[in-house]
């Protein structure tokens, strides 16, 4: 097993990082070209593990294969789904063996109620699946929780106006995610697909996607570590390049974040300037993730490195990521000190992060890049030690190189 030692001989941070075009909006570019009859070049698509996937297995369809492995990729893993079950022929949808762990049941039965004909090849509820010639189907309404993974809805919403009646799609409970649904709809909406979004209600009338090149902005969750960087920091002035300061990114909510943890930034000529300003010490930080449940992680070991404890809540989704999210910040914070208490959607954590300049402690990332970002800010107060350092390709494959250009030494064994 390989692992990356980090550190930094000051705090002081300053330079330039161009970040990696966004995987989210590169996923639903590649579905809306798979299923658009109109061809068009994506620009600055992202080079993240996930996307790089999506795109061979699209291009693998369109050589006539039948067999498909997502690896640990789960946007591909659902949008597939959705998209092989409107599809002439049988396919085969399998994954890692993380994968297979990760419910597609309300997925399945959801395509099921719309004419899909799907198989599970092992466990019940869960990948792989076999996916055969869809059925003909008249159901234009479906009913299913808001609660569940907004990959399962953008799924569904992707493949709505392919069908001869559309689909109107009633979002029972609170949403989660919403950021995700609204970005889904907005892309969609620059290839020509109109859509009604209601209260708890989206229709999508039968509309062909209609072609244009597009280019991908950069990853505001990329962005989210250097602004836990700058937080532990004694001084910053980072450079972000890439990033639109109008996004459609639910994450490009740490900057209002961040702004409270003594993180200021600012869009200057195409670029956001983060810099480290004074600030009052919280006593207390409680927020709500249900809209953005991909910056938990990063906002959780910074408040860890300050010293605030804090109420962490709409973290449902986290249960069923790359890993058991929740449970892994409590297992690796717990090295350095820190007290958590887990609920099935929350955290409630006390303490600070112990620092000790003179040894090394060594994080676990459980197969999960976000851990792996997420902890390296801890590096700003004590020399760590990341497991599987690699893991960062399914989101920022040159996560390493970006902060060492910043002055992190960074050393990589095996």
């Amino acid at each position: 097993m390989s692992f990356i030692n980090l550190s930094i001989k000051d705090k002081v941070l300053k330079g330039e990082i161009r970040l990696n075009a966004s995987k989210s909006i590169s996923n639903r570019l590649l579905m809306i070209k798979a299923l658009s009859k109109e061809p068009f070049d994506i620009l600055n698509l992202s080079s993240a593990a996930d996307s790089v996937c999506l795109n061979k297995l699209l291009k693998d369809f369109t050589k006539n294969k039948t067999s498909f492995d997502a690896g640990a990729a789960g946007t591909s893993y659902r949008f597939l789904t959705a998209f092989f079950a409107i599809q002439k022929g049988t396919q085969v949808l399998t994954g890692s063996e993380r994968m297979k762990k990760r419910p597609i049941g309300i997925l399945v039965d959801a395509l099921r109620s719309l004419g899909a004909n799907i198989n599970y090849l092992e466990e019940e509820g869960y990948p792989p699946l076999e996916i055969k010639d869809p059925e003909p189907n008249s159901v234009k309404e479906l009913r299913i929780p808001a609660n569940i993974s907004s990959q399962f809805i953008s799924a569904l919403l992707l493949i709505a106006p392919i069908r001869p009646k559309g689909l109107k799609i009633i979002l029972e409970g609170e949403v989660v995610s919403l950021p995700y649904l609204k970005m889904t709809l907005n892309l969609m909406h620059a290839f020509g697909i109109e859509s009604n979004f209601e209260e708890n209600s989206i229709e999508i009338k039968p509309q062909n996607y209609k072609g244009k090149n597009y280019k991908v902005e950069a990853d505001w969750s990329a962005a989210s570590y250097y602004f836990g960087m700058a937080a532990l920091s004694q001084s910053c002035e980072i450079s972000l390049l890439g990033l639109k300061e109008k996004s459609i990114q639910g994450d490009s909510v740490i900057m209002d974040i961040m702004q409270t943890l003594g993180v200021s930034s600012r869009f200057e000529e195409n670029q956001l300037i983060l810099e480290k300003h004074e600030t009052e010490k919280l006593d207390f930080f409680k927020y709500d993730f249900t809209s953005c449940p991909d910056l938990a992680q990063t906002v959780s070991v910074t408040l860890a490195g300050l010293g605030i404890n804090a109420s962490l809540t709409g973290l449902s989704t986290l249960r069923i990521k790359e890993t058991d999210r929740i449970e892994a910040l409590k297992n690796e914070l717990e090295k350095v000190g820190l007290k958590l208490v887990c609920g099935s959607d929350s955290i409630l954590q006390d303490g600070q992060v112990e620092i000790d300049s003179d040894t090394e402690v060594c994080f676990e990332t459980y197969e999960d890049h976000r851990m792996a970002m997420a902890f390296s800010c801890i590096s700003l107060l004590r020399k760590i030690q990341i497991i599987d350092p690699a893991v960062v390709k399914k989101s920022y494959p040159k996560f390493w190189k970006d902060l060492a250009q910043l002055g992190f030494e960074v050393e990589e064994e095996s």
